[in-house]
């Protein structure tokens, strides 16, 4: 008896071991895929992270091409307009000399060659203006344009000068391409 009982014991024990055994594959297979999920969900979670940083990269990229593709535009625009405007400095400064070219012109009591000197004078710089694009603003008889003319008086509107027309120009105006230089001063009618 006392050998079926050790026997049993054993049998026993070993029954134990296994089933032991098996409720331990049991668990670390259970801790195996509880471990691989969250592996998988740490491992998507970090992919989610990478991909927003590089579609946040890329959207920065791509505003960055297209902020130098916009300043590469507005260089290209200043550097036509300053090239389509070259002398405009010089232009604004000689038209006062001309002023006072015409207001010489106009005294009476001058001699012949001095007006003539000073017509000679006058002729070359209106020659050399319009060589470089600068033009008088026609005024006289023409509708009163704000962008061209300063009305600085103004006269009722007769026969002659219908409402808002130019009746007299009392300084030209001139313009460089489509710029204006200096507006006329003009009186218009009313």
């Amino acid at each position: 008896m006392a050998k079926e009982k050790k026997e049993e014991v054993k049998e026993e024990e070993v029954s134990e071991a296994t089933s032991t055994e098996g409720s331990t594959d049991v668990e670390s297979t259970n801790n195996d895929d509880l471990t691989t999920e969250t592996q998988a969900t740490t491992a998507l979670d970090d992919i989610k992270k990478v991909e927003a940083e590089r579609d946040e990269l890329s959207d920065k990229y791509i505003r960055a091409q297209a902020e130098i593709v916009n300043m590469r535009r507005r260089n290209e625009k200043e550097q036509a307009s300053l090239i389509k405007y070259d002398g405009q400095k010089l232009a604004k400064a000689i038209l006062p000399a001309l002023d006072n070219l015409e207001r010489a012109l106009a005294v009476e009591s001058a001699s012949e060659q001095l007006l003539k000197g000073v017509k000679m004078v006058q002729t070359d710089l209106l020659k050399a203006l319009k060589e470089n694009h600068v033009a008088e603003i026609e005024a006289e008889g023409q509708a009163f344009d704000p962008n061209m003319h300063q009305a600085v008086q103004t006269v009722p509107a007769d026969d002659d000068h219908p409402a808002d027309t130019v009746v007299q120009v009392l300084q030209k105006g001139y313009i460089l391409k489509d710029r204006v230089l200096r507006p006329a001063m003009v009186i218009v009618a009313q």
